[in-house]
Formats: C-alpha cells, structure tokens, sequence
C-alpha cells in the first residue's frame, strides 16, 4: 500500500468533483475553489458523488502526481467538517481504509518536563 510521510500536509476537498477532471482541471480547483497552491508539497484529496472514487494530487519538485482509488464495493465515508479540512496522513490512511475519522479517538499525547 502507498504510504504518505509524517509531515505532509493533506487536504481534502468538500464538494463532489466531475472525475473526467485530470491533472490540470483539479489544479484549477485546487486554486480557484479551495484558493490554495497546486505546487505547494501538499496532498489534496478529491471525491466523485457517488463517493466510491477517490483522487490524490500533489506536486513534487518537477511535476503533478494523480492517485487514483476505485472501491468495487462499499463507499469511502467522507468528514464533514470546515470548509477545507486538513488531515493527517494517518487520518488519509484511515479514510482510504474505510475508517470513520470522526469516531476515531486516541489516548491523549502526554507531556512531562522531569520524571520526579
């Protein structure tokens, strides 16, 4: 499976988008509709109506890259959120994995500064 690094930056569009949109097209959105940089190293995550596509854009030194997710079955459940809601990399993974990401809930990080 293809794996996203810690500190990637993700984010994921709210509205359905036409899938005959290729690079260029949600490029375009990515700046017009979500009023962010295409060439920024970030990931931008895309959903057909039927949401059970989804897209994966980014940029990377000298070029585009597009992902493509296809589920046979089943539906990808999709947050709902702000108007431009970033994830993690962990929550790209939970969401391409069928995981609610708003049910899911963790321990809470701790924070000491001495042991005594």
């Amino acid at each position: 499976m293809f794996r996203f690094d810690e500190g990637l930056k993700v984010y994921l569009h709210r509205e359905p988008v036409d899938f005959r949109l290729s690079i260029n097209g949600l490029a375009v959105l990515v700046e017009q509709a979500l009023g962010l940089d295409p060439f920024a190293s970030c990931a931008y995550v895309f959903s057909n109506r039927r949401r059970d596509r989804v897209k994966i854009l980014g940029w990377e030194r000298n070029g585009f890259w597009l992902l493509l997710k296809r589920l046979e079955k089943d539906r990808f459940i999709w947050p709902s959120a702000e108007a431009v809601p970033t994830l993690t990399p962990e929550q790209l993974h939970w969401l391409l994995e069928g995981i609610e990401i708003a049910v899911v809930q963790r321990h809470p990080r701790l924070r000491y500064s001495s042991v005594a």
